[in-house]
């Protein structure tokens, strides 16, 4: 009786080739499939499919062509595409000696298998990718399913993910990996001095609340905030339908904090990891927050409410305050925070701010790594006096008419005083159209360029 055959031997060569390199790829290949890569006008342009059928015609291999220099850095995860043209088979990959390449195609492959649906089946992609032997698998599995949970969260909409939803999914993650969570609901965010995140959400039948999840017991700190207003109708400053109909995303920070959290933990870093989510709906009723009134937060300060469609910058910071009072070795927040964020850098990349100069270049270098794209902009002081207005220490939404994240941005630093590094990300959360690796719909930002830079950051 004969073993039976492992992937690994039953699987097919997936052979990339750049452009550069069709002629020597061409001469290797036996004389019919020589005859057929032409036939097919196979070039290696980026992303062209190229199936080598053998004498039955079934799969014997396949090329993908990989492009040029110049064509590659105008996207990312260009073999993903492949997963779902080529036929079902385990495919391994041949040709690709980079091992950052192979690290990030391999990914790649692993998001491109992403699917919601909750509300409509939806089936993988048939085509299977070995994970290369010079790549960590685990390690990647752990980066998708981190990623996988952030888009889910986001792709939800608010009739299923309300802010007890969200506390509901940071109680599973928190259960599967061993961390506590304390949350407190309704009026006693009033009595445990939270009044912003109270005076937002109060007007929602489902009642606001700040979830607090704790895991790790050596190593450093490092609190994770991330907003999460699970559904914004702009409050009495009331969106437009237009500007409305993508509210479900506003969580998006907590849903990008919450994968960032479970690749943390599910890889075992060894730090002391906070997670706190202020969870709200900015709706309206009769005791709904409005246009200038005017808020004490938790950590002293008056801000007044010149718009109630800034809403988002008002829960952070009581839960900022709160992660400040720790003084952990970092914090980082996470905000789907500003309209201002997508018309400078558009929603391809994640804008973060930091006066840490060691803390920026190494998040900048990170996202280049692991094809997380990041640009930091800066806490530009001398806009301070932007927010400050005549009757309260601070403006929730001043009207500058400028520079809309980075007032937004400098509004937050002032609830981090005591904590020696801090970084806040304005990201956007969603992907407007399809591209390789990341279907139309939720999708993370920012949180595997932090993962890849704690190392270096923390002393992990």
């Amino acid at each position: 009786m004969t073993d039976p055959a492992t992937p690994e031997q039953t699987s097919l060569p997936l052979h990339v080739v750049e452009e550069s390199a069709l002629e020597t790829f061409m001469g290797g290949l036996a004389p019919a499939h020589r005859a057929w890569a032409e036939a097919s006008r196979f070039t290696g342009a980026l992303g062209q499919v190229l199936v080598l059928p053998d004498a039955s015609g079934r799969p014997e291999a396949a090329a993908v062509g990989y492009g040029s220099v110049a064509s590659r850095a105008r996207g990312r995860f260009h073999l993903a595409a492949a997963a779902t043209t080529l036929p079902e088979a385990d495919w391994r990959l041949e040709g690709l000696a980079d091992r950052r390449a192979i690290e990030e195609e391999a990914l790649g492959w692993r998001l491109a298998s992403y699917r919601f649906d909750r509300y409509k089946a939806a089936k993988p992609p048939r085509a299977r990718l070995l994970t290369p032997p010079s790549v960590d698998g685990a390690r990647l599995d752990a980066i998708a399913a981190g990623e996988s949970l952030t888009r889910d969260l986001i792709n939800t909409p608010a009739s299923d993910m309300g802010p007890e939803d969200l506390e509901a999914a940071v109680g599973t993650l928190a259960t599967r990996h061993g961390a506590s969570v304390e949350v407190t609901v309704g009026d006693d965010l009033q009595a445990a001095n939270f009044p912003m995140i109270h005076a937002v959400g109060r007007a929602s039948p489902r009642a606001p609340r700040l979830i607090d999840l704790r895991w790790g017991s050596d190593g450093p700190t490092l609190t994770l905030v991330g907003k999460g207003v699970c559904f914004d109708t702009g409050g009495l400053n009331i969106k437009t339908g237009g500007f409305m109909s993508l509210m479900k995303k506003d969580m998006g920070g907590a849903a990008t904090v919450l994968g960032l959290a479970s690749m943390i933990m599910a890889l075992g870093l060894k730090l002391r990891l906070r997670v706190l989510i202020p969870a709200v709906e900015n709706v309206i009723a009769g005791n709904a927050l409005k246009p200038k009134d005017i808020l004490k937060s938790r950590k002293g300060l008056t801000v007044e409410v010149n718009d109630t469609d800034a809403e988002g910058r008002l829960v952070l910071a009581d839960a900022l305050a709160l992660a400040d009072e720790e003084k952990p070795d970092l914090i980082v927040s996470m905000a789907t925070l500003t309209g201002a964020a997508r018309v400078a850098v558009g929603p391809d990349l994640a804008p973060f701010y930091s006066d840490d100069e060691p803390l920026a270049a190494a998040l900048s270098a990170a996202g280049a790594r692991v094809a997380d794209p990041v640009w930091r902009l800066p806490f530009w002081a001398p806009y301070d006096s932007v927010i400050e207005p005549d009757i309260a220490d601070l403006d929730n939404a001043p009207g500058f008419g400028f520079a809309g994240s980075i007032t937004a941005a400098l509004f937050l630093r002032r609830f981090v005083t005591a904590c020696p590094r801090y970084a806040h990300f304005d990201i956007y959360g969603w992907q407007p159209t399809a591209a390789p690796a990341r279907p139309k719909g939720g999708v993370g930002q920012g949180a595997r360029a932090l993962l890849d830079a704690l190392p270096g950051v923390l002393g992990l």
